[in-house]
């Protein structure tokens, strides 16, 4: 048997933290950011991002926001396009990327990091919560205890959302390419054991939950199953 110290699982994060900018410009304003890694420079925190909304307007709030806060140094922008560098898709209708400069002791990614937690996604920051998808190698036992010291090292609160043990490089969803709505109900969804059966809730219950049509949950639904089951369908949500 396998030693279960050795293997590795995928970890889905729902965080808060104090003095982060991002979860503060992200629940004032209507757009959202992706974090595509931080490097200490000088002592000070240097983060690469795409920041994305609906519209001009609303991304150009969003930048303001990042200007003004007190929490952050600098901004530059370093594009208008809607690719993040990547090779993953962004949300929304408009993007920038921006180098952000602020205070390395209001990140959470080293402790993360430092932990053996590593980033397998690009790090999703929307409505005043980090979404953090990570690898980690160590039992779900382990997993939980490196987690609960994150939390009270950061005074964070940290919500494992799904843990997946790997198998042979399959069998795991990959969520990145998911549109914001599509990965909200997809989640809700999972959360609420809507693939349990049997059934912990319906469609009806998740939609209302939503604030949206059962059928339009029900579409939402089809076309992130099609996307993290390989289909080929077209994005219209």
């Amino acid at each position: 048997m396998a030693d279960e110290e050795s293997e590795g699982v995928r970890v889905s994060l729902d965080i808060w933290h104090p003095n982060c900018w991002t979860l503060e410009v992200t629940s004032t304003t209507d757009a959202g950011l992706l974090g595509h890694g931080v490097h200490a420079i000088d002592g000070v925190a240097n983060g690469r991002f795409t920041a994305y909304a609906d519209t001009t307007d609303a991304l150009d709030e969003l930048v303001a926001a990042i200007r003004a806060s007190p929490l952050t140094e600098s901004v530059w922008e370093t594009d208008d396009g809607h690719g993040h560098g990547d090779g993953g898709s962004v949300p929304g209708s408009a993007s920038r990327g921006i180098v952000v400069r602020y205070d390395l002791d209001n990140s959470i990614n080293e402790a993360l990091v430092s932990r053996g937690f590593i980033p397998d996604e690009p790090v999703r920051m929307q409505g005043g919560r980090e979404y953090w998808t990570v690898l980690v190698q160590g039992s779900r036992r382990t997993v939980h205890e490196r987690i609960a010291e994150i939390a009270e090292e950061k005074d964070a609160d940290i919500r494992v959302d799904l843990i997946t043990a790997p198998q042979n490089g399959s069998g795991i969803f990959r969520t990145d390419d998911l549109s914001e709505r599509q990965r909200e109900v997809f989640d809700l969804a999972r959360r609420r054991d809507y693939y349990q059966w049997p059934r912990a809730v319906s469609a009806g219950d998740l939609a209302d939950e939503l604030g949206i049509s059962k059928a339009t949950l029900l579409e939402h639904l089809r076309k992130a199953e099609s996307k993290l089951l390989g289909g080929d369908v077209t994005d219209s949500l």
